[in-house]
């Protein structure tokens, strides 16, 4: 099978011709219909973070296709069943993390892309337990973003608890913060989009951003007379665009951080967060629930995923795409392509 495989951290992608892998105990073979480029996947092949991936590696968290083969203990029937492969590739179902409901907290995860291949290939394994199905009304293509960038915003909006009468501030109108803006106004919040590209600025607007604020411009004070915000989440890994957030953020405010910063720093000022009660919340990603609350949104019209496609071929001039700032929301890789 045609799979993109990092040989080395921080080398190139290399376009291979692989062996279709054979589902073990309690996995599912799925043929990739579609797979989402993440900006994790490239902070994955470069090694970025502390924890390093498997090597080689297949990357990709954002595939979706249908089940094409089943190991033991599986029910046949899920074959030609249509699913997604989420970041939690699997949880162990059992630590008090999982049985609480914070199953992406597990202490013994698998994570897709990862720590196993992921769906930058024709064929990839997954879970049967932690796969997710689509709805027949969510086409592929918009169900990839949806997987990660839609179910890590919705969750890291729920975890800050949005009241109707509160305004909710996006950071970063990318794959991710694009996604989070509509969920913001799905949860009812009066919404701001902050971003310093006139295009992503003019996506938030068109997507019904209440207000956007140029952040090349003097976006404190532009907030202040907003009134501040109640919630400000930060889907880049900036820790200025950070600071800048949690600055903004009214008494009782809720900064949650999605972005990871490369250098795995952020300074905080700890007399204005204990005065104003202000809470920090680091948000991982959602639950399989939370990914089938995101496709039935969707599905129920709700929410519109901005992609264009790519082939998996091009997957480095794509990943400049991605670091250059030139991507519009979310490159999504057509297999079929």
């Amino acid at each position: 099978m045609r799979a993109a495989v990092v040989p080395a951290l921080g080398a190139p992608l290399e376009i291979r011709d692989v062996p279709v892998p054979t589902p073990g105990r309690g996995q599912v073979l799925v043929r990739i219909e579609a797979s989402g480029l993440c900006h994790t996947d490239i902070h994955a092949a470069r090694g970025d973070w502390p924890v390093k991936p498997k090597i080689p590696l297949i990357p990709g968290h954002e595939g979706v296709g249908h089940v094409v083969g089943v190991g033991e203990e599986v029910d046949p029937s899920l074959t030609g069943t249509r699913v997604a492969l989420p970041w939690l590739g699997h949880a162990c179902g059992s630590c008090r993390y999982c049985v609480s409901g914070w199953e992406t907290y597990c202490t013994t995860p698998a994570y897709m892309g990862y720590t196993m291949d992921g769906s930058y290939a024709e064929y990839a394994l997954g879970y049967a337990s932690h796969v997710v199905r689509v709805p027949d009304g969510v086409s592929s293509l918009d169900a990839a973003p949806i997987t990660c960038a839609g179910v890590t915003t919705y969750k890291a909006l729920k975890v800050a608890r949005p009241q109707p009468n509160e305004t909710a501030m996006i950071v970063g109108v990318g794959g991710l913060g694009h996604m989070a803006l509509q969920y913001a106004r799905i949860f009812g919040t009066r919404t701001v989009a902050v971003d310093v590209e006139d295009d992503k600025l003019a996506l938030a607007k068109e997507l019904g951003a209440d207000h956007v604020v140029d952040a090349r411009g003097d976006q404190a004070a532009e907030l202040a007379a907003l009134g501040g915000v109640d919630v400000a989440v930060v889907t880049v890994p900036s820790p200025s665009s950070m600071r800048a957030a949690h600055a903004a953020l009214n008494p009782n405010g809720r900064l949650v951080l999605v972005g990871l910063p490369a250098d795995n720093r952020l300074e905080l000022p700890v007399f204005e967060t204990v005065l104003k009660g202000i809470s920090v919340i680091g948000s991982l990603v959602g639950t399989r629930n939370d990914l089938a609350d995101c496709f039935a949104l969707h599905e129920q019209g709700h929410t519109r995923v901005v992609t264009e496609t790519r082939r998996l071929e091009d997957v480095n001039a794509c990943f400049d795409e991605v670091l250059a700032g030139r991507v519009p929301a979310r490159l999504v890789f057509d297999l079929a392509l």
